[in-house]
């Protein structure tokens, strides 16, 4: 299979050895989809200016250092979570998210471990149900802040708060909830958002190369073929959509919705048949 230079140049981002990913790289290469002539090297220096700005690293305290870092970010400089327009695709790309400073949750959390990395701080992200967070590994116990919040510290109880305000409805909180994630696993959820705007804005050129990005990710996940064979179908590549519903279904030939892909394969075969 024939691979473009974005698609490259994300594959090499993202598949090393976890500690030797460099997230915000790898957001910034999400964001490429969006925006395909970005510069991450350029994008990175903002994040080292805001590092060097910012004096956490001068503070030998860590705990001082992450209550400066939050102050640097979210009170000085302005970062917020785009309430108002949540489901504008730049609030998932790094890049918009330094220009304009507002972004989602995921995007304001990798914002604040990078930043918190490059002075020194371990900051890890955590995904809660419906919404994602930061934990810092300050002091004797972590602590757990909301980028979307404006960096406020979270009690397992406010979290859960969080979560509730998120979903709509209570939730049990376990420690599992609270365990950092990886990074592949950030760049995995940053690129489901995304996929979620593109579809509902009917984008599917965009769509794909998200789709595209995720089975580098995953390729295991069978999912990701069925999805992306119905967003070739509908951008007229009937040929490519009908490999990958052959492969969903060699992979889950029991699947709850076989059936109906079974069906949809049919149909797209008479309509090439049709054309011949």
């Amino acid at each position: 299979m024939l691979i473009d230079d974005a698609l490259r140049a994300f594959r090499d981002a993202v598949c090393g050895a976890e500690p030797e990913i460099d997230l915000a790289l790898g957001a910034l290469e999400v964001a490429r989809v969006e925006h395909p002539n970005l510069a991450a090297a350029h994008e990175q220096q903002r994040l080292d200016v805001l590092a060097m700005r910012s004096g956490a690293s001068a503070v030998g305290d860590s705990v001082k250092a992450l209550h400066r870092l939050r102050e640097f970010l979210f009170e000085e400089e302005g970062f917020s979570g785009n309430g108002k327009d949540y489901y504008d695709p730049r609030n998932s790309c790094l890049n918009d998210v330094l220009d304009r400073r507002l972004g989602i949750p995921i995007t304001l959390s990798v914002l604040m471990m990078e930043v918190g990395r490059r002075v020194g701080l371990r900051i890890l992200g955590v995904g809660l149900p419906g919404h994602f967070v930061v934990r810092a590994d300050v002091g004797p116990d972590p602590v757990l802040l909301d980028p979307f919040d404006g960096g406020a510290v979270l009690t397992p109880e406010r979290a859960a708060e969080v979560v509730a305000r998120a979903l709509g409805r209570r939730a049990p909180m376990t420690e599992q909830h609270l365990a950092p994630v990886t990074k592949r696993q950030i760049l995995t959820r940053m690129l489901m958002n995304l996929k979620s705007v593109y579809t509902q804005r009917r984008e599917w050129t965009k769509a794909l190369s998200v789709y595209d990005r995720l089975l580098i990710l995953d390729g295991s996940a069978a999912a990701h073929f069925r999805d992306r064979g119905a967003v070739y179908v509908r951008l007229g590549h009937f040929h490519k959509g009908l490999s990958d519903w052959e492969r969903y279904l060699t992979r889950c030939p029991q699947a709850e919705d076989a059936d109906a892909v079974r069906h949809q394969l049919r149909q797209v075969r008479q309509r090439l048949a049709a054309l011949n």
